[in-house]
């Protein structure tokens, strides 16, 4: 795995600096890990309740990629980058989906449970994003921890090699920021569950 880690974090160098060979040999190398990310995130979906993992990955590839000045420092720099990339592609799905669900596509759809199921979980998502960007007003080292753990599926580990913190400190900030949370999107709650 290491040699891997090492691979990924050369390819990034090299494609930052503009090297075409290696902007096409990090595709095939990355892919693996950014759908792990992908999969971890819509595991909680059914289908077609969300976009599916591949298109996922697609549409963050095309947008780490598209970065002209994007240096990455290493694999798990491009890792905490490519869960931000996530968490925005699924917002903005959400939204659309609750714009059409508010009336965006003028035609008339049966409602079914799965439907509904679909608009929940969007709006659970706007919510949490909401949420989220008042966590970042509060502690951005939290509001990153979540966005890393939650939208990049990041292990512990991962998330203290991109930041520098230790592996405990992540633990116990995410926690933190689970609390902190809960308690943002549940209002009327004194305690977590």
């Amino acid at each position: 795995m290491a040699a891997s880690r090492d691979n990924i974090t050369l390819l990034l160098k090299q494609a930052s600096e503009g090297h075409a060979e290696a902007q096409q040999n990090l595709y095939p190398v990355v892919y693996d890990e950014l759908l792990r990310i992908a999969h971890g995130r819509l595991v909680r979906y059914r289908p077609g309740e969300t976009l599916n993992t591949t298109a996922l990955v697609h549409e963050a590839y095309l947008k780490l990629v598209d970065q002209s000045q994007a240096e990455w420092n290493d694999r798990a720099h491009f890792l905490a980058t490519a869960s931000r990339a996530m968490r925005f592609i699924l917002i903005d799905y959400a939204r659309r989906r609750t714009a059409q669900k508010r009336g965006g596509q003028a035609h008339e759809v049966p409602l079914s449970a799965v439907q509904i199921a679909a608009d929940e979980r969007s709006a659970d998502l706007i919510s949490l994003n909401d949420a989220l960007d008042k966590l970042a007003a509060y502690s951005e080292r939290l509001a990153q921890l979540v966005e890393y753990r939650y939208f990049g599926g990041l292990t512990y580990e991962e998330i203290a090699e991109v930041t520098g913190w230790s592996v405990p400190t992540v633990r116990r900030d995410w926690k933190r920021a689970r609390v902190w949370l809960y308690r943002a999107i549940q209002p009327d709650r004194d305690t977590p569950a």
